[in-house]
């Protein structure tokens, strides 16, 4: 159902109603300093993941082409996790416990999910 694909825009048509409709509802009930400091926290981490993400590729795939380069790196992506971070500690308890908790939630559906619908399990079993 989530990957049925609309055959004008060829994207995901379904799965984007569901999560719209969801952001929607969340957005209409939630009180809007609890859903800004929600987005900062998750948008600040997803940061601090792409500046340890850059900092690890550049050195487990240095080979890799690259359209587009960080300058400075490691310095650069490291200053980025310690800003980052300084944001971030300047936020609410509860705005952490609900950070961990969501990230729990996922973690559970991801691997839930996964274990039984990998392709790479799926070849690995077969080989």
């Amino acid at each position: 159902m989530f990957s049925k694909i609309h055959e004008k825009y060829d994207t995901p048509y379904v799965s984007q109603y569901m999560i719209g409709g969801c952001v929607a509802l969340i957005g209409g009930l939630l009180p809007i300093g609890l859903l800004g400091e929600m987005v900062s926290i998750g948008t600040l981490f997803a940061f601090i993941l792409v500046c340890g993400a850059v900092i690890y590729l550049r050195r487990s795939e240095s080979d890799a082409h690259r359209p587009f380069k960080v300058p400075g790196v490691p310095v650069i992506p490291i200053l980025g996790i310690l800003f980052c971070l300084a944001l971030m500690a300047g936020l609410p308890l509860d705005t952490w416990i609900r950070l961990i908790v969501w990230m729990a939630i996922g973690f559970v559906i991801y691997f839930a999910y996964s274990r039984h619908h990998s392709t790479v399990q799926k070849q690995a079993g077969t080989a």
